[in-house]
């Protein structure tokens, strides 16, 4: 017991380092040029322009190709590295403020968004060390070579049912204005409280609708044996992109996402670190 409390003890101490809150609050500024990057190929997708993946990664290749691009491009991957340590240590011993089922749910979305951030990071290094393959075709891949394993197109189906309900989990999270509780909106004048919640709706049900449709489309492909089909958020675009009014539904997904983005920037002032 007295070695849990010793380590509880000083991953709360790392929790509260300066120097920590000081490199998430950098890499909020980092994700949030991710998605406005992320936005513009959403928009280039919708208008028959885009030739690059319409994903995260495609969004850190484009950064990349601009002057002190690599640079950034590090930069975004440690502010990343340090927001994956911040929601570990949040998840491990984070979340005092609530009790009970409250804080078992918010310690596990911590969790969640410390594999997200991670992920992210990860890409961005990759991007770094002149990773070109392309994502979808890497992500395809892998569907592949999963359906051929004993019980693998099960494995993809699932995957995919997780995707769909982070999707979900996303539109309800940003329409019953839940973030904000993660917010300082006691520092914030009325105009800037108003700002972060309108972008913060538009941002996470724009998410929300591309990981749904990138989440039904892995559990198609499993369903259909076809890992063509399980291609990601670059994937999801293009096939709202295909629908009906489809220009219209993928730029106001675009815009959802740079909300987001811009989001990200009020993050970095006002998100309880």
């Amino acid at each position: 017991m007295s070695l849990t409390r010793s380590a509880e003890a000083t991953a709360s101490r790392t929790a509260d380092s300066r120097w920590l809150e000081l490199l998430a609050r950098a890499g909020f500024i980092g994700y949030g040029i991710v998605h406005l990057l992320f936005a513009w190929l959403a928009l280039q997708i919708a208008f028959g322009t885009s030739s690059d993946d319409g994903d995260q990664s495609g969004a850190l290749r484009t950064l990349s190709a601009q002057p002190l691009g690599k640079f950034l491009v590090i930069a975004v991957a440690v502010g990343l590295l340090a927001m994956a340590i911040w929601q570990a240590l949040e998840a491990a011993v984070g979340h005092r403020a609530e009790r009970g089922k409250e804080r078992v749910m918010e310690r596990l979305a911590s969790a969640g968004r410390t594999i997200v951030y991670l992920y992210f990071a990860w890409t961005a290094f990759k991007v770094f060390k002149d990773a070109s393959s392309n994502s979808a075709d890497q992500q395809e891949a892998l569907t592949g070579k999963l359906m051929t394993s004993s019980g693998g197109r099960w494995l993809v189906g699932l995957a995919g049912l997780v995707v769909a309900a982070i999707g979900i989990g996303l539109v309800i999270y940003g329409a019953r204005k839940k973030f904000e509780k993660h917010l300082k909106t006691g520092e914030m004048s009325p105009k800037t409280r108003q700002l972060a919640r309108r972008l913060g709706m538009a941002g996470y049900i724009a998410k929300g609708v591309a990981y749904g449709i990138a989440g039904l489309l892995v559990i198609v492909a499993a369903v259909k044996y076809d890992p063509e089909k399980a291609r990601g958020l670059d994937a999801a675009l293009h096939t709202l992109q295909e629908q009906s009014y489809g220009t219209i539904l993928l730029t106001l997904v675009a815009l959802g996402i740079a909300a987001f983005g811009v989001y990200c920037f009020l993050q970095s002032r006002y998100r309880k670190v």
